[in-house]
């Protein structure tokens, strides 16, 4: 399906999702979150898809925040209703099946780092700046920060930049567990592809129910959470991926698996 503000390429297994405002730095606005959230339900449902990539058009920005210019004129319902919005396309992506990967290549500011904090993994490009600076402009973080930050790095880290509004480097980011790791901007999308394809090449059911026993555990007690991954773990074993991987890994000789995802 064709987007205003989206481009979505497809490179074998694997999915890579543009913001596509570039004169805007990308900047998301409630078209531009709506396009989101159905194009990543369209690729959630795509059984050809094993993993995605989320990054921004251009080589200035990933996604530079919440258009400013969109905002100014909200009543506070409004406000809260365009808040809901992005909360819901970033939890979204947070949980649905498929990993996604954020290429962190330019600007991450205010909903830009929001929207990468609810991907599974953040890649930065060496150019990439981080920060959450809506004080600065008199309102608060609104897609989910003041919950995923505390969350991703400590609180105090995470008050320290939602108060200050201050923007943190791509080192700065990786010295406090923002992201995963920083690369050079030439080799950003490459490193991406590549984590994506060996993520793809493992078994879909197994990455499906790690990610949902690591969403769900991590809002519960240990108890609680450990009996998450026992049931997941217990399912696994009536799905025919795990009969393939393990009849894979002990044929003679060991043979690749071919995993369909059932």
């Amino acid at each position: 399906m064709a987007w205003n503000n989206i481009l979505v390429e497809f490179e074998e297994e694997i999915a890579v999702v543009s913001i596509n405002r570039p004169e805007a730095l990308n900047a998301l606005d409630n078209e531009t979150l709506s396009e989101l959230g159905a194009a990543m339900a369209e690729l959630g449902s795509n059984q050809d898809v094993k993993a995605i990539i989320l990054t921004g058009a251009g080589d200035k920005a990933f996604v530079a925040g919440a258009d400013i210019a969109y905002m100014l004129p909200l009543t506070a319902l409004q406000g809260k209703e365009f808040s809901r919005l992005g909360q819901t396309v970033f939890s979204q992506i947070e949980n649905m099946p498929k990993p996604v990967i954020a290429a962190v290549n330019g600007f991450a500011l205010g909903g830009g780092c929001e929207l990468a904090m609810a991907c599974d993994i953040r890649i930065a490009s060496e150019k990439a700046k981080f920060g959450q600076p809506e004080v600065s402009l008199g309102i608060i973080a609104g897609f989910g920060a003041t919950q995923r930050l505390a969350r991703l790095v400590n609180p105090g880290i995470a008050k320290e930049m939602l108060f200050t509004g201050d923007i943190y480097n791509a080192q700065d980011a990786l010295r406090i567990g923002l992201v995963n790791k920083v690369v050079p901007p030439g080799e950003l999308m490459d490193v991406c592809k590549k984590m994506a394809k060996r993520i793809a090449s493992m078994g879909p059911v197994g990455i499906r129910f790690t990610k949902e026993a690591i969403n769900q555990g991590q809002n519960m007690d240990l108890e609680k959470a450990l009996n998450i991954e026992a049931d997941l773990f217990g399912m696994t074993f009536s799905t025919a991926d795990q009969t393939e991987g393990m009849s894979a890994f002990l044929a003679k000789p060991k043979r690749k698996a071919e995993f369909k995802g059932e």
